[in-house]
């Protein structure tokens, strides 16, 4: 059974970093594309960043120069760097696996993912 399970977040003031961490397990493959995405109250989910399996980043302009995605290939473990943190940045972070077009546009994922993490909560104050 393949799994994401994301861990790392975590209430930070803002200006502050936090890393974020999603290690799957039960895959037969490397996925071709991982991302992490966000959901915050009474807002729709959104793409945060994508890396696929040529090390292609994709960053939301709200978040370029501030976060950083990353992976570890041998344990298939995607990361997240979140510096300079806004209080705009308060959301569920959820962890996707996906085919190679969610790399090439991230509003894909509303047609349909093909794993998600449970997310892990993000909270910055200001």
């Amino acid at each position: 059974e393949v799994q994401l399970v994301e861990s790392g977040g975590g209430s930070v003031q803002a200006g502050g970093s936090l890393t974020l961490s999603c290690a799957a397990s039960g895959f037969t493959y490397s996925p071709n594309c991982m991302g992490w995405f966000r959901q915050a109250p009474g807002k729709e989910r959104e793409g945060v960043a994508t890396l696929d399996s040529f090390g292609v980043t994709s960053y939301a302009d709200s978040v370029k120069g501030r976060f950083t995605i990353s992976k570890d290939n041998a344990k298939i473990t995607l990361y997240l760097q979140m510096n300079s943190l806004k209080p705009e940045d308060t959301a569920v972070y959820y962890c996707a696996a996906d085919k190679v077009y969610l790399c090439r546009d991230r509003r894909v994922w509303r047609s349909g993912v093909d794993y998600w993490g449970k997310g892990t909560q993000v909270t910055i104050s200001s």
